[in-house]
């Protein structure tokens, strides 16, 4: 056991971070149990705590009889000097044990700039940073979230990968080590990765190799027959039957979700074409309005949360919400427990619904129309007109709603200035609307604006991403136009944002990239103070790579990917498609709600829409 000593915790801040014992932990001891897995996400506490995928998978294995589930956080900067200093190895919250003695390590990767923290934690756990380093007695690092559809880049660093879901894959490859292990652990590494291998759904990266042809990528080598040619993500079929969470964690301290979080469903087949999400987590699947209830009554009454947020990629398209909503009012009256959606769709809105689930707690409403002009929204497949948005913020105004959040992107394809300066407009639009309906001002709009990043099996992954200096100028044109001061407006780095758009599509030579970025200082590259852009762009030159390479130019409509061997289920025609009607600023219809626009999901992968209970 890792020793927190009282001199180490008043070093650092917020102590609470590292010191474990939260009503409804798990704590098994190690000799009583065949498996010890160590769940992460590379960041604070604070972020890692609130990530819904940990969470269920942590129940889901302590509900084995044979497995221990441990969690451990990246240490902030001040906690990780003090490691450091005094030699404490990296060590799990339950038991703190020293994550090197684990026989699993998986990092929930949720977007790139985590990366060098899970180098940065592979290190402080005294684990070999690249996996061809590690020695018969390190844990098996394995990598999971939504960043499994383009790992290229960091490849050399995990053992495995888990592509999709992983409530059900996760379980047959604790089995498949479990016997392994009682077998004498045969052939030794090598054996029983090539045995993960051939479970549906993982990725072991030592067994391709990567080619390529003129400095570009032409293709990925299986080395070995039996080494499957596209390892197509896993996918809960039945969210009713599917384990779920009943008995989150609750931390002694603020964490960035500090409530109840109830999945609605999975999957969206709206179609914006930015969108990874939407494509990578297809079909919709929903869970059925008892089987929510009875999981709300549950997760409340293991935790004394009195709010809960109802969630999903678009919470507001469940297709029994209404009912849902009245249930939850109904049964949580006397507990005075507040709910909320965390993301609206303006054109499925509802001022009503909203007003009901508000009643407890009233805060602002938040919609993310993406883009300023009509133009813009067809050419992502937005689906939504202003007509929508005023209509929206209307209602709101009206039941007494002052406070409003707009999310928006720069740097679309096809994007121009009278697109940008639509944005302004937009905003202006609202702020008027609410001295129209109430014959006074007061109305605080903010504008939130995002740097658009090109993603893998999206359509829009043959496009180029802006340059800095186009992000940068863009952001001023905006800012100029934006003359009311009811609103608010607020932008991303676009340095970090060009970086993202550089690992996004990266391939596996990048590793050697990321490697030395954090050799030289780079960790939490997510968090603007953090941040620093110098480490990167030293990496960049000292190994000769082209950065521009990867993210400023159009990729060819035939080129070969380095991320198409781990796959959601989309079809390349599909986005292909998708990514010549976006620059004719032709729309694609939801499957949910008419037709099925062909992007083979589900025939490829024999699984079917979920919706309302019933299957389509």
């Amino acid at each position: 056991m890792v020793p927190l000593t009282p001199d180490l915790l008043q070093a650092v801040t917020k102590p609470a971070r590292y010191t474990g014992n939260e009503w409804n932990m798990s704590q098994k001891r190690h000799e009583d149990v065949a498996c010890t897995f160590a769940l992460s996400m590379p960041d604070v506490y604070e972020v890692g705590m609130s990530n819904l995928g940990l969470k269920i998978l942590y129940e889901i294995l302590n509900r084995r009889e044979d497995t221990a589930a441990e969690r451990v956080y990246a240490p902030w900067v001040d906690m990780e000097a003090e490691m450091r200093k005094r030699g404490l190895p990296l060590f799990s919250l339950e038991t703190r044990t020293p994550i090197r003695e684990f026989d699993f390590l998986g990092f929930s990767l949720q977007y790139e700039m985590i990366y060098t923290n899970v180098l940065n934690m592979l290190d402080l756990a005294g684990i070999p940073v690249y996996a061809v380093e590690r020695d018969e007695d390190a844990p098996f690092v394995v990598g999971g979230g939504p960043c499994v559809y383009n790992v290229e880049p960091i490849a050399d660093f995990f053992d495995l990968f888990v592509i999709g879901e992983g409530e059900e894959v996760l379980g047959e490859l604790v089995a498949a080590f479990v016997r392994w292990k009682h077998e004498g652990r045969p052939d030794g590494r090598t054996g029983f990765l090539r045995r993960a291998a051939g479970i549906p759904g993982v990725y072991v990266p030592s067994l391709y190799a990567p080619r390529y042809n003129a400095g570009d990528f032409s293709g990925m080598e299986r080395l070995g027959e039996d080494v499957p040619a596209v390892v197509y993500k896993r996918v809960v079929r039945d969210m009713d039957e599917a384990e779920t969470m009943e008995k989150p964690v609750v931390p002694y301290i603020g964490i960035v979700h500090d409530r109840v979080m109830l999945e609605l469903f999975r999957g969206c087949s709206r179609g914006c074409r930015f969108c990874q999400a939407g494509m990578a987590y297809r079909p919709v699947r929903e869970r059925s309005k008892e089987k929510l209830c009875a999981l709300a009554r549950k997760m409340a009454d293991a935790t004394g949360y009195d709010e809960m947020s109802l969630t999903s990629l678009s919470s507001a398209d469940y297709s029994c919400l209404d009912g849902l909503v009245d249930n939850l009012m109904e049964d949580f009256a006397e507990d005075k427990v507040s709910f909320s959606l965390p993301s609206l769709r303006i054109d499925s809105f509802s001022i009503g619904l909203a007003d009901r689930m508000q009643q407890v707690r009233k805060s602002g409403l938040t919609f993310a129309p993406e883009a300023g002009t009509q133009r813009m929204r067809d050419v992502i497949n937005k689906g939504v007109t202003e007509e929508d948005l005023m209509n929206a913020v209307s209602a709101a105004f009206r039941k007494g709603w002052k406070s409003v959040k707009l999310y928006f992107m720069l740097g679309l394809p096809t994007e121009t200035d009278e697109d940008i300066i639509g944005v302004a407009r937009l905003a202006k639009k609202v702020v008027d609307r609410y001295q129209e309906i109430t014959g006074k001002r007061g109305a605080k709009v903010t504008i939130s604006v995002s740097c658009f990043v090109p993603k893998a099996f999206t359509p829009f992954q043959w496009s180029a991403q802006n340059t800095l200096e186009e992000f940068e100028r863009k952001q001023r044109l905006l800012k100029e136009n934006i003359r009311d001061r009811s609103i608010q407006f607020n932008y991303h780095d676009a340095r970090v944002s060009r970086l993202e758009g550089v690992l996004a599509r990266g391939d596996r030579r990048l590793s050697a990239v990321i490697y030395e970025a954090w050799k030289r200082g780079a960790r939490f590259d997510g968090w603007s103070d953090q941040f620093h852009e110098e480490y990167w762009l030293g990496a960049f030159e000292a190994l000769g790579v082209d950065r521009t390479y990867y993210n400023e130019r159009e990729r060819k409509r035939d080129e070969a990917f380095p991320w198409e061997h781990t796959s959601p289920g989309v079809a390349r025609a599909f986005l292909r498609a998708e990514w010549e009607r976006a620059v004719k600023g032709e729309l694609t219809p939801d499957c949910r709600r008419g037709h099925c626009t062909g992007c083979a999901v589900c025939p490829t992968l024999d699984v079917r829409v979920v919706d309302g209970g019933a299957r389509t």
